[in-house]
């Protein structure tokens, strides 16, 4: 079997922010109730694990603007999703949301610098 390499991408700050929220999110979503944990919580996993997938995309083509255009919408609905769960009291308490949502600001402020 051959080894896969993410070294075309492992070494972007964006990746590794974007990785270190999507780790997070998982961590957090886990402790939500079960009700949010099947809804918003799935919403949630399933935008965190896009934005690294249009960080790979965006890194490995050509063409880069159609992924970043995307990486950027899905980072927005990412937040959005945050602040829904937020108001739903999904989240453990305030500091599980401040947590994740500080994590989360830092992956389009990187984008901007990239």
């Amino acid at each position: 079997m051959g080894q896969y390499s993410m070294a075309r991408y492992e070494h972007l700050p964006i990746f590794k922010a974007a990785l270190g929220c999507s780790v997070l999110i998982e961590k957090q979503v886990s402790a939500f109730s079960r009700a949010h944990r099947f809804a918003i919580g799935a919403d949630l996993r399933r935008h965190s694990q896009q934005i690294l997938f249009f960080v790979l995309r965006a890194q490995s083509c050509d063409k880069k603007v159609p992924h970043l255009e995307k990486l950027c919408d899905t980072a927005e609905q990412f937040i959005i999703l945050l602040l829904i769960a937020k108001e739903c009291k999904a989240f453990h308490g305030l500091s599980a949301f401040v947590q994740v949502i500080e994590q989360a600001e830092i992956t389009p402020n990187l984008m901007e610098e990239q």
